[in-house]
C-alpha cells in the first residue's frame, strides 16, 4: 500500500510511519520541519497542512511519483489547554486551522488520489476530550468535534468512490502533545476510562490497522475512543 501520514516527524505520526515501513509499505510523510527518518520506501515533504498551496504542491509530487495513494492518515494536530476565558483568539484560530482545516484540506485534495485506489481509506484523529467535555480544552475539543462531524459527512460523500472514512480518539499517550499538562489532570482523565492506564502507540496502531485493511470496506463513518470511554 501507499500510505500518506501527516505530522510524521515525531510522536504518533513517526511511530505510524515506522510501523508501516516495517510492514513493507511505501510511506509518504509531511511536517513543517525536516524529518530524521530515513528509509528507501519513505518520502518526506516539507508541508504545512493549513497551507492549501503546500498541500497541493505535495500531492502533485505524490501523483507524479506514485499515481495514487491507498491510505490518508490525518495525524497532524496541536493542542491548547487553557480556560475558555483565558484563550486568545489567535490561539483558537491556530488550533482550528491545524486540526480541523488541515484535516479538511488534506482529505479534499487527497480524495482525487484515493479514488484511484482499489480500497481508499481515510483515518482522522479526534480525542476523548470530546466525549468527556473536558474543562480547559474548549478550543481543542471544538476542533476535534468538528473533525468528527467531517468524518461522518465525508464517509457518506466519499462512499460512492469506495473510500472509507473513520476516526480514532486516543486517550493520553506519553508524547510531546501532553508534556505541559499537569500530571493530576492526566490522572483524573485516566480515572474516567474503563481501562485505567496510559494509552500506548500500539493501541493506536491496532485500530488503524483494522480501519485500513481491505476487509474493512464496510466500516465507515465510525468514531472509536480508546480506553473504554463512552
Amino acid at each position: 500500500m501507499i500510505i500518506l501520514i501527516t505530522g510524521s516527524r515525531k510522536g504518533i505520526g513517526r511511530r505510524l510511519a515506522e510501523h508501516y515501513l516495517d510492514l513493507g509499505h511505501k510511506v509518504i510523510g509531511c511536517s513543517r520541519s525536516e524529518s530524521e527518518l530515513e528509509h528507501e520506501n519513505y518520502t518526506h515533504y516539507l508541508a504545512d497542512v493549513t497551507n492549501e498551496k503546500d498541500v497541493k504542491m505535495m500531492l502533485k509530487g505524490v501523483r507524479k511519483e506514485y499515481g495514487h495513494i491507498d491510505v490518508l492518515i490525518n495525524n497532524a494536530g496541536i493542542a491548547s489547554m487553557n480556560h475558555f476565558l483565558l484563550t486568545p483568539t489567535e490561539t483558537a484560530r491556530k488550533v482550528m486551522d491545524t486540526n480541523y482545516f488541515g484535516t479538511l484540506i488534506m482529505t479534499r485534495e487527497a480524495a482525487r488520489l484515493l479514488r484511484k485506489s482499489d480500497h481508499g481509506r481515510v483515518v482522522n484523529f479526534t480525542s476523548v476530550a470530546v466525549a468527556l467535555s473536558l474543562e480547559g480544552e474548549s478550543i481543542y475539543l471544538a476542533s476535534k468535534a468538528a473533525i468528527e462531524a467531517l468524518t461522518k459527512v465525508t464517509a457518506k460523500e466519499l462512499g460512492q468512490y469506495e473510500i472509507t472514512v473513520n476516526a480514532i480518539g486516543p486517550t493520553p499517550i506519553d508524547t510531546s502533545l501532553i508534556a505541559a499538562v499537569p500530571k493530576e489532570k492526566i490522572a483524573s482523565l485516566i480515572d474516567k476510562q474503563a481501562v485505567k492506564r496510559y494509552g500506548e502507540f500500539e493501541d493506536v496502531i491496532n485500530l488503524i490497522d483494522f480501519y485500513i485493511k481491505p476487509e474493512s470496506d464496510f466500516i465507515t463513518g465510525q468514531i472509536v475512543y480508546l480506553g473504554g470511554i463512552f
